[in-house]
């Protein structure tokens, strides 16, 4: 039996096939839609759950409604992370040429990694955003009317808060709440530009 080589002879490339197979796309796509949804559902929770408490707080205090919107804005910028992966990642995977793939498993599950890393961050910030902001402006507006009532009777002392203030001090507790809660989708973010600049190419050589 004459001893030849089986890949050669059928011109297959063995080691491409294997480093870059066919289904090495979807893990791209999957880490695109991880990005984009997650963080989107972390953003959007975040605004909803954010708008409860500042408007449930409007009633009895409107003037600090404007004051106490920075929690929407934050959530709000979950969804961009999102997008900004998802752009950077589609610009990362290559079309087939010649019908074949040149985009390689590695490449595949690091833009995975990177757009779970995006998405479930911003869903956690976006979850932490939300509860903080609702308790925090509920409590605001419910310490701004408390100090508003010992106003009207008379007393000009320190009633659970300044009795003629609008609660600042419970405000930028708040807020550094939400602050440090929205740092985590930043973390996420970051982690996935790292994940998105790792790249492997396919080895187009033959096994001999």
């Amino acid at each position: 039996m004459a001893d030849y080589n089986y890949y050669e002879y059928y011109n297959l490339d063995l080691n491409s096939s294997s480093l870059c197979p066919k289904w090495a796309p979807v893990l791209g796509f999957t880490g695109i839609v991880a990005a984009v949804v997650l963080a989107n559902l972390g953003g959007a929770y975040g605004t909803a759950k954010a708008g409860q408490g500042i408007l449930a707080m409007g009633i009895r205090s409107p003037e600090l409604i404007m004051k106490n919107i920075i929690p929407v804005v934050m959530a709000g910028v979950l969804g961009i992370y999102g997008l900004i992966v998802a752009v950077i990642l589609n610009g990362k995977i290559t079309k087939p040429e010649n019908s074949v793939i040149t985009y390689s498993q590695f490449n595949g599950f690091a833009h995975l990694a990177g757009g779970l890393c995006c998405g479930f961050s911003s869903l956690a910030s976006g979850l932490s955003i939300g509860i903080a902001a609702d308790a925090g402006t509920r409590a605001v507006g419910a310490q701004s009317a408390m100090a508003a009532s010992w106003k009207k009777m008379g007393f000009t002392g320190d009633a659970g808060g300044e009795a003629g203030g609008s609660g600042d001090a419970l405000f930028v507790g708040t807020v550094l709440i939400q602050v440090f809660a929205g740092n985590l989708g930043l973390y996420g973010l970051i982690a996935a530009l790292i994940l998105s600049q790792m790249d492997s190419a396919c080895d187009q050589g033959y096994y001999n």
